[in-house]
């Protein structure tokens, strides 16, 4: 493929800022966001025949994910939209509504929960279809830019998933971890600002959680719909 003008000058841009940032580049495969992610992948394989459910399972970026468990007896790949990958299309605060009670022994998601209006209404619908004892592992941001507008609605810091993921949500927290670490420079010369570029954020946060109860139903709820504050639906980007 020819490489256009504008092309060449981006590539010559991310090859100086590459130069640039030598020193602060560390080995992705070292990243504890990624060794998590590893723990998680050695827990599941310890159980035998597991049945599971990976939510945003749709192949948007060249990546699945169904090999990553081979000996399982059910898997189901979910989404808000169809496309490759996915078995079953619905939305994930009403997850209940697809799936038998404590019908999985591992869920996960990756990249989804940024996408999710009501993340803690998603958690108390997972812990329905979770099996007692089964695992659940989460992949999100704590720093990223906007993208797959306009349902991008949250960033999470690791403490964060502790509001989320207790002893009332019915969890809990194996293990938790932040990574993928970046720099960010400010373009706005407010004195607060001027600093940012010393200090560490990171693109990624890593969590693994275990049910160890149904939820207290008594105390939590949430009985609003996506679509009684929300008229807009997820990007259906075509590959």
């Amino acid at each position: 493929m020819k490489l256009t003008f504008r092309g060449y000058a981006k590539a010559l841009y991310f090859k100086f800022i590459d130069l640039l940032h030598f020193p602060f580049v560390k080995q992705g495969a070292k990243d504890p966001y990624h060794i998590n992610y590893d723990k998680f992948i050695s827990i599941g394989n310890t159980i035998p025949s597991p049945a599971i459910l990976e939510i945003g399972s749709r192949n948007v970026t060249g990546i699945t994910r169904r090999n990553i468990f081979p000996h399982y007896k059910e898997y189901i790949g979910f989404d808000i939209l169809p496309g490759e990958a996915v078995d079953v299309v619905g939305d994930v605060h009403i997850l209940s509504e697809y799936f038998n009670p404590e019908q999985f022994d591992i869920v996960y998601c990756i990249s989804v929960f940024e996408h999710l209006l009501f993340p803690w209404k998603a958690v108390l619908e997972i812990n329905k279809v979770m099996k007692t004892g089964g695992y659940l592992h989460i992949s999100t941001h704590p720093v990223w830019p906007e993208h797959e507008m306009p349902w991008d609605f949250w960033r999470f810091p690791k403490n964060g998933f502790y509001a989320l993921f207790n002893k009332y949500t019915g969890f809990e927290v194996i293990s938790l971890t932040e990574g993928l670490p970046c720099k960010a420079y400010s373009l706005v010369n407010d004195t607060p600002t001027r600093g940012l570029w010393f200090r560490t954020m990171n693109q990624g946060v890593s969590l693994i959680v275990k049910k160890t109860n149904n939820y207290q139903s008594s105390l939590l709820k949430w009985d609003i719909n996506i679509s009684d504050v929300v008229n807009t639906m997820y990007p259906d980007k075509k590959m």
